[in-house]
């Protein structure tokens, strides 16, 4: 509890940590009820026993109209950053209102690729843009939540001035070029936490981004190298979407 009430309480992290949670849980859980609907109807299909599909998790429907969790999250998104706006609160309340704000935005995320397409690709190839959201988002709570200073160097001190001035553009200059290099979820990490920024900028570059076709455009040794990284990234990005999906589309 000490440890808890210094380096998360006291440290101001308490909300980041409680969103993390919530956001984690959240997640795992819809998709654990996904994939439960989906292989009990698929089940029932193969069966021709209608029955199996009246089970206790089951898709809402109001109305007539299936109601996709995605709006149960944004209505929970509303609701904590509405009551948080409006009161202010502190702990413990603060930690409920992260836990509402994190479970609102998992379930939002989760239908990421409905938002983008228009249409319900949940279980679709296109569907699987709603895991990289989800990838990026936690990421994103979990570097805000570390709290890493951009500098590094507190401005308050006197006669630092300079050497701030010298960071902050160092650490800049490298989230740009971490940008060029088409890495722009790195870039953007990397603005709270200058170690993922310097990573990307000194890594090689997408082979389809502008630093690619403006500096490896005569060197095909180096274009050829960057796209066999990218193919083993892009490998190792579809392994991490089917554990975090429940498999690959079409699957039960």
């Amino acid at each position: 509890m000490d440890w808890y009430r210094e380096h998360v309480l006291d440290a101001g992290r308490s909300g980041a940590l409680w969103l993390l949670v919530a956001f984690v849980v959240t997640y795992a859980a819809t998709r654990w009820v996904t994939t439960s609907i989906r292989r009990r109807a698929a089940r029932a299909e193969e069966t021709g026993d209608a029955r199996g599909r009246r089970t206790p998790i089951q898709d809402v429907h109001i109305g007539g109209v299936h109601v996709h969790h995605q709006v149960w999250g944004i209505l929970l998104v509303l609701l904590s950053g509405m009551l948080v706006i409006r009161f202010d609160p502190d702990t413990p309340l603060l930690e409920v209102a992260s836990v509402v704000f994190g479970a609102g935005a998992a379930l939002a995320l989760d239908e990421f690729a409905l938002w983008l397409h228009l249409e319900d690709v949940y279980w679709s190839e296109q569907g699987r843009k709603s895991i990289d959201a989800v990838m990026v988002a936690g990421v994103v709570v979990l570097v805000v939540m570390v709290g890493t200073s951009p500098i590094g160097i507190d401005p308050s001190v006197e006669d630092v001035w300079w050497a701030v001035v010298f960071s902050l553009t160092l650490h800049l200059t490298l989230v740009v070029v971490t940008a060029l290099k088409g890495k722009v979820v790195t870039a953007m990490i990397g603005l709270p936490s200058p170690f993922f920024s310097f990573v990307g900028s000194i890594r090689l570059a997408q082979p389809d981004s502008f630093w690619a076709r403006r500096f490896y455009r005569d060197r095909p040794a180096k274009l050829e190298r960057a796209q066999a990284r990218m193919d083993r990234v892009l490998a190792r990005r579809e392994r991490l979407r089917d554990v975090l999906s429940g498999g690959r589309p079409g699957r039960s």
